[in-house]
C-alpha cells in the first residue's frame, strides 16, 4: 500500500478542482515531443507540423500596414467584411460554393473553428465518426463534449474512405462525419469519386460532415473539396499553413447558417474574435504568390521517400508535408520512436494519430541537409 504523503494528499485535492471532462483528454504526444526537444543539444527536428519558411513579405507588409493605421482593436465576432468577401469569392472559384456573409465566420485557426464547431453540434450520446489515422485534435475534442467517437480504419484502403465501410459505421447516434483532406498525418487526398459518394451517404443519413482542408494549397495532385458535392457540410479552412502564418492563429468556417450562427455566439463568449492584425494581413493572400513554396515541398517529399524507400514501407502522399512511415520489423511505432529519440532524431509516434501504433511520423519541412542526416540515421536503426 503506497503511504499518504503530503504530496498525494496535494495531488488528489488538486484533482479535485478540476471539471471532469478535463481528464476525457490526454496531453498531445506532439506537445511532449516538442519539449523533449528544448532539452536536447542540436536535434534532427522532423516532428515540427508547421512550414520552415517566412511569412510572405506582402503578408507582413500587411500586418505592419494594420497595425500603424490602428486596427489593433476587436473586429466584429464574424470576422471583418472585406475578409469575409475575399474567402466568399475564394470559395466560388475553389468549390462553386455561393456562401452569404452570414455563412462565412472568421476563427482563430482551424483548430478555433473546430472547437467551436463540436462545442455547437456535439453532446452526450452523439457518435462522431473519425477516419483513423486522424489528427490529434479530433478524438480529444469529441471525448470532451462527451461525444463518442467512432474509428474508420483506412489502412487497408491507402488511407482513403471505403464508403461501405462508413456506411456500415452509420448508427442512429451518428451526428458527424470528420474529414480532412490533404491529411494530417498521411498526405493523402480523397479522390473525387469517393467525395461523391461519401456526400450521398451522409445526405440519406443525415450526418453532417466537417472538412478540415487547412492543407488544401499544399495539394501537388488534383484536389477536390467534398463541399462541391452536398450543403451538408461545414469547411474550415484558413492561412496558418499555406503563408506560415501558424502563430497568427487565422482560419475560417463556412456552412449551414444555423451551424455558423451558433459557432458566432460561442466565440463571442470564448474567443471574441479572430486576431485583428491577421485579419487585415490576410487581405493580401490573393496577391501573393506561394508556387515556388509549393514547388519545393514537393522536392522535399520526393527526396525524403526515396531515401527511406530502401529501408522503409512508405508511399509519397499527395498532400500536406508529412510521411506516414511503416516502423521496421521488430518495432512498432511508439518502439522505433524511442530509439530514433536516442539517435537524436525527432519523430513522431503513429499512436499520437491512431488507434494503432504501427506507424510513425515524419515531418519533411526542414532544410535538405537534415533531411538527408535523418533518413541516414532512421535507416541505419533498421
Amino acid at each position: 500500500m503506497q503511504p499518504i504523503t503530503q504530496t498525494t494528499i496535494e495531488q488528489e485535492k488538486n484533482m479535485s478542482l478540476l471539471a471532469k471532462r478535463t481528464q476525457r483528454i490526454d496531453s498531445s504526444g506532439i506537445r511532449r515531443i516538442f519539449e523533449l526537444a528544448r532539452s536536447m543539444k542540436d536535434p534532427i527536428n522532423l516532428s515540427i507540423g508547421q512550414p520552415d519558411f517566412e511569412v510572405p513579405d506582402p503578408i507582413k507588409s500587411a500586418a505592419i500596414d494594420a497595425i500603424q493605421q490602428g486596427h489593433n482593436s476587436y473586429t466584429p465576432t464574424q470576422g471583418i467584411v472585406p475578409l469575409r468577401e475575399q474567402l466568399i469569392a475564394e470559395e466560388k472559384a475553389f468549390t462553386g460554393r455561393d456562401y452569404s456573409l452570414n455563412q462565412m465566420l472568421i476563427t482563430s485557426g482551424v483548430s478555433g473553428g473546430l472547437f467551436l464547431a463540436l462545442l455547437a453540434l456535439v453532446e452526450a450520446g452523439d457518435e462522431v465518426i473519425i477516419p483513423d489515422p486522424y489528427f490529434v485534435m479530433y478524438k480529444h475534442l469529441v471525448n470532451l463534449n462527451e461525444g463518442t467517437p467512432v474509428y474508420l480504419d483506412t489502412y487497408d484502403d491507402g488511407f482513403t474512405i471505403n464508403p461501405d465501410k462508413l456506411e456500415a459505421l452509420i448508427t442512429s447516434k451518428t451526428k458527424l462525419l470528420l474529414l480532412n483532406s490533404p491529411g494530417n498525418p498521411t498526405g493523402c487526398i480523397f479522390p473525387a469519386d469517393q467525395l461523391k459518394a461519401i456526400a450521398k451517404i451522409c445526405d440519406k443519413h443525415g450526418v453532417l460532415i466537417i472538412t478540415d482542408e487547412i492543407y488544401r494549397e499544399f495539394a501537388y495532385a488534383p484536389m477536390r473539396s467534398i463541399a462541391e458535392f452536398t450543403d451538408n457540410c461545414l469547411l474550415l479552412a484558413g492561412h496558418s499553413k499555406s503563408f506560415a502564418m501558424t502563430g497568427w492563429r487565422l482560419g475560417y468556417a463556412a456552412g449551414p447558417i444555423e451551424v455558423i450562427d451558433a459557432m458566432a455566439t460561442l466565440q463571442q463568449y470564448s474567443f471574441v474574435c479572430a486576431p485583428s492584425v491577421a485579419q487585415y494581413a490576410a487581405l493580401a493572400a490573393p496577391q501573393t504568390d506561394m508556387s515556388q513554396q509549393l514547388a519545393d515541398y514537393a522536392l522535399k517529399r520526393n527526396l525524403m521517400s526515396e531515401a527511406l524507400s530502401s529501408s522503409f514501407e512508405v508511399s509519397s502522399p499527395d498532400g500536406a508535408f508529412y510521411l506516414f512511415v511503416k516502423a521496421p520489423e521488430g518495432h512498432d511505432g511508439d518502439t522505433f520512436t524511442e530509439l530514433a529519440i536516442k539517435n537524436n532524431v525527432l519523430i513522431i509516434p503513429g499512436s499520437v494519430f491512431s488507434e494503432r501504433s504501427s506507424h510513425f511520423r515524419i515531418c519533411y519541412t526542414v532544410p535538405d541537409a537534415q533531411l538527408h542526416k535523418g533518413a541516414e540515421v532512421l535507416c541505419s536503426l533498421v
